[in-house]
């Protein structure tokens, strides 16, 4: 069936609904079924006591799961695996988007024995653990979201492993300017390098740097989850004493609009994905970001301020320079958007993903 003739009917299988806690891929499938033109997509929902509705999202046919909060468990996985056996016999194309973790291995040798021989579309949305990799099979054609993922899927005996830039629709995060507020707010992504974000704070804190350090600690990885005391102490040690922590953020773009950094410094991207959406969303705001040197931001190259893993001892003087100086602070700024817009465009990404769903088609 050509995408050109009429809607092809796509199967958007994700690990969470979507409707869900954002989480590797969950994001990325939103973009695409709002932007992806002529598609009709099967995709995953809650359901909690809530009458099933077709018109959820532009084109698309909404699958009912059993889950009150939509986070990742065992009996939702099993919900959607089942759901989508079937689903896919009523599809031309299944466009997984799963991270390759534990437990894909043994998936990606099951799903082609009991899910016929529809052509499969595999986005990996996240950075790998190599010893992930043992025994995985591609599922069909796969891509990945950074160069150094691409590398490592290829390496691991997945082919010709094509890269697509993550995206952002630009409509829904318009430039802000940046707000006159004293003092200025460092805003710090908790979904990894919680404590390192604390302790480059602290060193520029004490280089004499002056700022309010916001942690939002909303996902439901290893950072989201740490006891707040424990983060009290750290800030204490830290000298940190005006530390905010969010566990529930109601107004994002409010948040970014008044954040004046953006900092997050993970050791590593296993598991997260290749680009976080809350980078992108900063950079299209315009408000720089520090980030660590870690190869799956090699592609975001000088629109972000990157700085060794690990050490926040030149975190921490890179984040006072930055605060010190307002004309390399608004250099900084006006790259991120440009760059965000002629990279990392909704209209980009869904034109490479219509391209891969017609040599899919036929």
């Amino acid at each position: 069936m050509s995408v050109d003739r009429a809607a092809a009917r796509v199967l958007l299988l994700t690990g969470t609904p979507l409707d869900g806690p954002e989480s590797p891929g969950t994001d990325l499938a939103r973009e695409l079924l709002c932007t992806v033109p002529h598609i009709e997509y099967a995709w995953f929902r809650r359901w909690w006591g809530r009458p099933r509705r077709a018109d959820d999202a532009p084109g698309g046919q909404s699958v009912s799961v059993v889950s009150r909060e939509g986070t990742p468990s065992a009996s939702v996985r099993l919900q959607i695996l089942a759901a989508a056996l079937l689903a896919a016999r009523r599809t031309d194309l299944v466009h997984a988007v799963l991270p390759v973790g534990p437990g894909f291995a043994a998936f990606s040798r099951t799903w082609p024995r009991v899910a016929g021989r529809r052509p499969v579309l595999h986005t990996v949305p996240a950075a790998v653990e190599p010893a992930d990799l043992a025994g995985c099979r591609p599922l069909g054609r796969t891509v990945a979201l950074s160069d150094a993922t691409a590398r490592q899927l290829t390496a691991a005996g997945f082919g010709d492993v094509r890269v697509v830039n993550p995206s952002i629709r630009l409509d829904l995060w318009p430039l802000r300017r940046r707000q006159d507020r004293t003092p200025p707010m460092v805003l710090a992504i908790g979904d990894g390098g919680t404590e390192e974000a604390m302790l480059s704070a602290g060193v520029a804190a004490r280089a004499g740097a002056q700022f309010q350090l916001v942690l939002a600690l909303t996902g439901d990885g290893p950072g989201g989850r740490q006891p707040e005391d424990l983060l009290r102490g750290i800030a204490a040690r830290e000298g940190l004493l005006d530390m905010e922590v969010l566990r529930c953020i109601g107004d994002l773009p409010g948040l970014l609009a008044a954040a004046d950094v953006l900092l997050y410094v993970p050791r590593r991207m296993t598991g997260r994905a290749d680009v976080p959406p809350m980078v992108l969303r900063a950079l299209a705001t315009g408000r720089p970001v520090i980030l660590s040197d870690l190869p799956q931001f090699a592609g975001l190259s000088d629109t972000v301020l990157r700085t060794p893993a690990a050490d926040p001892h030149h975190t921490g003087h890179l984040l006072r320079q930055l605060l010190d100086r307002p004309w390399w602070w608004d250099r900084i700024a006006e790259r991120g958007r440009t760059t965000v817009a002629g990279r990392f465009g909704s209209d980009r990404c869904a034109a490479a993903y219509t391209r891969l769903y017609r040599e899919l088609l036929g």
